[in-house]
């Protein structure tokens, strides 16, 4: 029978935990502060006191979409009043508002609309790239890069040779969801399987491109469900080091098929994001996305094996839809507020976890930030 202290010891040991380590420290018999306190430890060797930040925002260019996944409260059908599709005047005009306030990201990922062809989706990386070079584009899920492929029936890493010669700059890490087939199948069964989604992001490293990870927890799932979605991720991180940052996402239920199902409470989240920073021991950074989290729980997890609370995030609409009741965005100086109240030292960082250094209303990237 595991226990804490065996854990601790592996933890303090700098060694790996194991598949049945993981399922422990999702128990009652895993003294939340204790696992807490072990997360923090392994976040403070890997970034110090650091806490990032970045200035970014979100682009859906349509919520129009094939699937019709249950958890989905974002998702549209063509003659839904509700779908709409962005030109390319909008797209560029969400472009220079970011330019204009400082935004050094742009988040891209939306719905898979079956009436538009692969060179919309390309188009809309290059007008962007053409007309703001300096703003790195953070685009496309595994899902999305494997509809493209379906479309134009062309291997993966042509689609992603393609997007890269418009100006890619980086994957999210969304459309994992859970990738155990128990979950998967009810959740979003037509959707890229968890190999696909693993191997789409293993020929993304294998281009140079940095992507994030990704679990949504909180619904169906059980904890041995998590930890296999964990392990299978820290095996591919293994095989190529690609991966920058894991972000979990708390499911939010209002406007789904599952709205029957209560949104997972803090504590969980607290947890989900300890047992992530123990068990990712080879990812460099966890994410409080506190879009999802809430504010507060957001601040907590820098305590709790977080080292990034994600950015300023504009024109979110995808968590928000889902009923998510934080604000739309955050100044720069309430995300730093928040981190210094936390005990921790606000960075800026681009995408790439530069440091950003800024004059006024310009800015640069500096030196990588080393972690451990």
């Amino acid at each position: 029978m595991t226990t804490i202290q065996e854990i601790r010891e592996k933890v303090e040991a700098g060694e790996r935990l194991s598949f049945a380590d993981g399922e422990f420290l999702y128990s009652d018999a895993a003294d939340l502060n204790e696992v807490g306190q072990l997360a923090n430890l392994v976040r403070e060797r890997k970034n110090g006191q650091l806490a990032y930040f970045n200035i970014n925002t979100h682009l859906n260019p349509t919520n129009v979409c094939v699937y019709r996944c249950i958890f989905c409260a974002f998702r549209s059908d063509l003659r839904d009043p509700r779908g709409y599709l962005m030109s390319d005047e909008q797209v560029l005009e969400r472009g220079g508002e970011a330019v204009e306030n400082g935004c050094t990201e742009m988040h891209i990922v939306g719905g898979l609309h079956h009436q538009m062809p692969f060179d919309w989706y390309v188009n809309l990386v290059r007008i962007l790239h053409d007309a703001y070079p300096a703003l790195h584009l953070k685009a496309w899920t595994g899902v999305e890069i494997n509809w493209f492929a379906h479309l134009t029936k062309k291997p993966v890493r042509w689609v992603l040779e393609q997007m890269i010669d418009a100006g890619l700059g980086s994957l999210p890490g969304g459309g994992a969801e859970i990738f155990h087939p128990e979950v998967r199948d009810k959740i979003c069964e037509h959707k890229a399987g968890a190999e696909v989604w693993l191997d789409i992001h293993r020929t993304a490293h294998q281009l140079g491109l940095r992507t994030n990870a990704t679990m949504l927890y909180g619904h169906i799932e059980n904890a041995y469900h998590r930890v296999d979605h964990l392990v299978r991720l820290r095996e591919l991180q293994d095989e190529t080091g690609g991966f920058q940052t894991f972000i979990p996402l708390a499911f939010h239920p209002e406007n789904t098929g599952l709205d029957h199902i209560p949104k997972p409470g803090a504590l969980v989240d607290l947890r989900t994001m300890a047992v992530s920073r123990l068990m990712l021991d080879n990812f460099p950074h966890i994410k409080a996305y506190w879009i999802m989290l809430g504010i507060g729980t957001a601040q907590t997890a820098l305590s709790y094996g977080a080292d990034d609370l994600d950015g300023t995030v504009r024109h979110e609409l995808i968590y928000h839809d889902a009923g998510a009741t934080t604000p739309e965005m955050l100044s720069t100086e309430a995300i730093c507020r928040l981190i210094r109240e936390a005990g921790r030292e606000p960075v800026e960082r681009d995408t790439l976890y530069r440091r950003i250094e800024r004059d006024g209303s310009t800015w640069r990237t500096g030196e990588a930030i080393a972690t451990g």
